[in-house]
């Protein structure tokens, strides 16, 4: 069973030396053809609100996604993530990527439309996990 390269993965996280050392670890796994930064939920919902349309080929296919944001939070994004179209949610994985290991965060996460949870930092053996777990196609 293989895993098929992604054509784009979304990184959302306020911190900019998380998403540079999450950037050059996919490049360096060569998983996504593309990587895209988002500081904050808000430029997230942007980013699937321009790049997932019919005619864009440019959707996230995995999304990373930080709990503790300025402006829009994790959970805030996640709100609002539900009430997008459908054909802006698409087949997207959302997997958190945090330090936060507290109970009523992991309590909250059951009521939204997430894959996984991963405690930061991100590396290859959680990437490869991931990508096993959701992204395996039949030989």
């Amino acid at each position: 069973m293989s895993v098929p390269k992604l054509r784009c993965t979304l990184l959302v996280d306020d911190d900019d030396t998380t998403n540079y050392l999450n950037r050059k670890l996919l490049e360096k796994l060569d998983v996504t053809d593309q990587v895209v930064v988002a500081l904050n939920g808000e430029e997230a919902l942007r980013v699937l609100r321009t790049q997932c349309t019919e005619a864009s080929r440019s959707c996230p296919a995995l999304v990373f996604l930080d709990i503790n944001m300025p402006q829009m939070n994790g959970f805030e994004f996640l709100s609002a993530y539900q009430q997008l179209p459908l054909s802006q949610r698409g087949a997207i994985v959302i997997v958190m990527l945090t330090t936060s290991m507290h109970p009523q965060d992991m309590e909250r996460l059951q009521q939204f439309p997430v894959a996984g949870f991963l405690r930061k930092p991100l590396n290859k053996d959680k990437v490869n996990d991931v990508l096993q777990a959701h992204f395996r196609q039949q030989a």
